[in-house]
């Protein structure tokens, strides 16, 4: 029989660590299981392997790519059109470094904001997992077991002060 998703909503964050903790040693992988909330959670408390993204990198090819374009605006642009004014230099240091500069943090500023739009998928036309009382201040802990294990976990939970644990679907918002 194909695997369920259940819903567990705790009303604290030491319920959920706990009870994340015991789905672990019960066989439930990270990749088959999913804790939403109202309020950023550091992953670490809860026992969540830290996610990744590409953000970081996309932003420093950013800063790489400003860096780049800002020495063609100090240097190759004095080449391409020589204005010779009296006894100044061509390609002056100054000024060029703040140009280096804002052409850095810019593009790395550009790059970061593509890489956050990226990264969170938005717009999403994908059927969503969402309950209402995660927006009022619970904890909800998705997880995907066989249907026919599912009073061994919700006796587990339940006993770890989970408040409901139910089956669950993903619908539109």
């Amino acid at each position: 029989m194909a695997d369920t998703t259940f819903l567990a909503l705790f009303e604290d964050i030491d319920p959920a660590a706990n009870a994340i903790e015991k789905l672990h040693e019960m066989g439930v992988t990270n990749d088959r299981m999913e804790v939403m909330s109202g309020v950023p959670i550091n992953p670490r408390m809860l026992g969540r392997p830290h996610p990744w993204t590409n953000v970081s990198r996309l932003a420093l090819g950013g800063a790489i790519a400003g860096f780049f374009f800002g020495l063609f605006l100090n240097f190759g642009t004095p080449n391409l059109y020589a204005v010779r004014v009296g006894g100044q230099a061509l390609f002056p240091i100054p000024p060029g470094l703040i140009i280096l500069f804002e052409m850095t943090m810019l593009f790395a500023l550009l790059a970061t904001f593509l890489g956050v739009f990226l990264e969170s998928d938005f717009p999403n036309y994908r059927s969503l997992q969402y309950v209402p009382q995660i927006s009022d201040g619970k904890i909800g802990v998705f997880f995907q077991i066989p249907q026919e294990e599912q009073q061994k976990f919700t006796d587990a939970l339940n006993e770890l002060g989970a408040e409901s644990v139910e089956p669950t679907e993903a619908r539109q918002l």
